[in-house]
């Protein structure tokens, strides 16, 4: 997994690791190998770690992030673990970008709900997600309710 990240990931890259980082805490060491500026988005099994030894490997930690609408990407995203409540998202946000569920999608009404995108590495070939491949993901969505197949 360190060689995937690195071969995705350069050194001056901003890289959000969506929670569930390592286990055990004896491997905490591997992160000083992984490039880029890494922020943490506080997992459920991230919570047996302290603060002060996530501070050597991660410059911010946070409980979410929110991305703004660009030019290529009308809406913000929402960052976080655990996928948000879709009551979460009507009006506020475009899209959940998320961890948590591995390899599984949320599924509503029998179709892959497009306003989720499952950011865990089981889906990803083991390796960290572009932002651009995220907002590709988005594109064209605008947030309600409307769920459709995933590409």
């Amino acid at each position: 997994m360190v060689e995937r990240w690195n071969a995705t990931v350069g050194k001056k890259d901003t890289v959000y690791h969506l929670g569930d980082v390592i286990i055990p805490r004896k491997s905490l060491p591997i992160l000083e190998r992984l490039n880029g500026r890494k922020i943490l988005i506080k997992g459920n099994h991230d919570q047996h770690v302290k603060l002060s030894e996530w501070a050597k490997y991660f410059e911010d930690v946070r409980g979410a992030f929110f991305h703004h609408g660009d030019s290529t990407m009308r809406g913000g995203l929402i960052f976080t673990h655990v996928p948000v409540h879709p009551s979460c998202l009507s009006g506020h946000y475009l899209g959940n970008v998320h961890g948590h569920l591995h390899c599984h999608q949320i599924i509503d009404d029998g179709k892959v709900d497009r306003r989720y995108y499952n950011a865990c590495v089981e889906r990803h070939n083991f390796s960290p997600v572009a932002l651009e491949d995220i907002k590709a993901f988005f594109k064209g969505h605008d947030g309600t309710q409307d769920v459709q197949h995933s590409p």
